[in-house]
């Protein structure tokens, strides 16, 4: 009688313990195209290659090419029918973010799983090349310009193939100690007061907010995509430990279990709950529309120079 037998916990039938490839044992993703950012180490790199394992078609959003070739290289080694590319992306310079999207929409027609994965973590008062600070950029705003770019190639793809689109942005419980206000809407660039683990934890606050608030519009437009936020691993692991056990982002991103699932956050492969910051409808609300006089305001900083 195998022990971890009595591991499982939860409703899907999958503890804290279990693996990515137990999670998504016997799915069929063949058909599937994703996209994972972050894609070179840790959650990244086992999320894609679980993915291809699975026969998904994975596109690998990386900062840098060369470590993205290595990856594909190994996944390829380890599954020889693996459909896996990679393509550079810097979530902290929305002009990439920007290529990127454009490259991927003349080169793919269709796009059935967004898995918003690439973060930084705890550095040190940095500007982004937007000047913006590089946690929030990186880990929020880019992914949230990438989404909003590939949302109609995502929109396409449900009504041709009548399958759910699913979009995942790979949060953290560390989004529990953010901020006491939250979000800093009004000193997202103010150095004093600035703490690299809370600014972290704002980012993956706002991971949660706008995964909640896409899952609201998506909802009303009455499109076949859900949107839903993960915690993938213990808090520990999550850029840190030896990337064995985070299962929670493709339980989400193939599951029939997740069908029709939208605005949860996730963690064990299961339905979680978030800190009640995360939950708060205005704050989503409020989160978004100030993303979006960012970037506006970024690009025409950019127009005129």
């Amino acid at each position: 009688m195998k022990l971890w037998l009595f591991n499982r916990k939860g409703p899907s039938g999958f503890s804290a313990s279990s693996t990515a490839e137990e999670v998504t044992d016997g799915i069929d993703g063949s058909g599937l195209t994703a996209i994972v950012t972050g894609a070179t180490s840790g959650i990244g790199t086992e999320t894609a290659r679980v993915l291809a394992l699975r026969g998904v078609h994975v596109v690998m959003g990386v900062r840098d090419i060369a470590a993205g070739k290595d990856v594909k290289e190994t996944i390829v080694k380890e599954i020889p029918s693996a459909k896996v590319d990679a393509m550079e992306l810097d979530l902290s310079s929305l002009a990439s973010v920007r290529n990127f999207a454009s490259e991927y929409n003349i080169q793919h027609h269709q796009l059935n799983i967004l898995i918003n994965n690439a973060g930084i973590m705890g550095t040190p008062f940095m500007l982004s090349k937007d000047n913006i600070e590089l946690q929030f950029a990186t880990n929020h705003l880019g992914h949230f310009l990438l989404t909003n770019l590939l949302l109609d190639t995502m929109k396409k793809t449900a009504r041709k193939s009548g399958g759910e689109g699913r979009i995942i942005n790979v949060s953290s419980e560390g989004h529990r100690l953010a901020y006491h206000e939250g979000i800093r809407f009004d000193k997202i660039n103010d150095p004093s007061g600035y703490n690299g683990f809370r600014a972290y934890s704002q980012s993956k606050l706002a991971n949660i907010l706008h995964a909640n608030e896409l899952a609201r519009r998506l909802k009303e437009d009455g499109v076949d995509i859900t949107a839903n936020s993960v915690h993938p691993g213990a808090i520990a692991t999550n850029i840190i430990r030896h990337n064995s056990l985070f299962p929670t982002t493709c339980y989400v991103a193939l599951h029939p279990q997740v069908k029709g699932k939208s605005g949860f956050y996730f963690s064990d492969s299961k339905v979680a709950q978030p800190s009640s910051q995360a939950l708060n409808v205005e704050v989503a609300r409020k989160l978004w529309d100030f993303s979006m006089n960012l970037i506006n305001k970024c690009s025409e900083n950019k127009s005129m120079h």
